[in-house]
């Protein structure tokens, strides 16, 4: 996969198909058509119908044929579609009418941020930018995940760890969640940032090599996770449970702040145990 323009537009023209199939038409209370229905969900001039906009826009749009929807236009369809919260910022970033930002990927973390990383110790911490590069953490996340300080700077990816090395994937007692969530983070991320080249590899290289993320990918999954709980199992203190929560720093917005604490009284003895090795 590549950033270009016609991405983005095939995947505006996949994204709107996939979710007028996936609709019930008894559900809008449509005028009973003669034809029997051939395919799942709605048809595209009922979606047309519902949106105001004509059949032909619809099918231009579905075989990606360069157009450009209007916030206006957008806003019609995801009203028409149904779509969640996130799937509607999903839509737009897709159809290029939301704000963006010319930064470039934080590769670094602003000292303030890496200060806050270290200060929240003892509880787990690191700093992510929408990619998944880790930019900072402590060393209570170093004890529980691994020390990425003895990774190369390319690696420090949380969804390659997840996905690649060897030890971290197998801490996961529901890895297909965890990278189900990751995953829906990282989508939406490509929409917001076409022009990120290196994200545009990361998902190269994953759909390729990892046919789990190949799997999910196609699914097009679109719900953000903020907060949540994992289960870990480490060979070495055994099974342990961490609630989770997402923070992002209103002047770094590219940027993800996670921090980890031990679910249940049990799991904070693991987590203690890791912590003082």
């Amino acid at each position: 996969m590549t950033t270009s323009t016609a991405d983005t537009t095939q995947e505006l023209a996949v994204f709107l198909r996939t979710r007028r199939e996936r609709l019930d038409p008894d559900d809008f209370g449509l005028p009973t058509r003669r034809q029997s229905r051939r395919t799942p969900g709605l048809r595209r001039e009922e979606v047309a119908e519902l949106a105001g906009v004509s059949i032909d826009y619809i099918v231009r749009l579905e075989q990606a044929r360069g157009l450009r929807p209007s916030a206006n236009v957008v806003e019609a369809l995801a009203k028409a579609l149904r779509l969640a919260p996130d799937e509607r910022s999903y839509l737009f970033d897709l159809a290029q009418q939301r704000p963006r930002t010319t930064e470039k990927a934080a590769t670094t973390a602003p000292e303030p941020l890496a200060r806050l990383v270290s200060g929240l110790s003892p509880l787990p911490a690191m700093l992510m930018n929408h990619r998944y590069d880790i930019l900072a953490w402590n060393p209570e996340m170093a004890s529980l995940l691994m020390d990425f300080g003895t990774l190369p700077p390319s690696r420090r990816n949380q969804m390659w760890l997840c996905l690649m090395h060897p030890e971290v994937r197998g801490f996961y007692a529901d890895r297909e969640l965890v990278v189900r969530e990751a995953i829906a983070h990282l989508r939406a991320a490509w929409a917001a940032h076409p022009e990120d080249q290196v994200l545009a590899g990361f998902i190269t290289e994953f759909t390729t090599q990892d046919e789990l993320f190949a799997r999910l990918w196609a699914e097009r999954d679109i719900v953000l996770n903020g907060r949540g709980r994992k289960v870990l199992r480490r060979p070495d203190v055994g099974t342990l449970t961490v609630d989770f929560e997402v923070l992002m720093p209103l002047q770094d917005q590219d940027q993800r702040l996670v921090i980890y604490r031990a679910a249940d009284e049990a799991s904070q003895v693991a987590l203690d145990r890791l912590c003082v090795r």
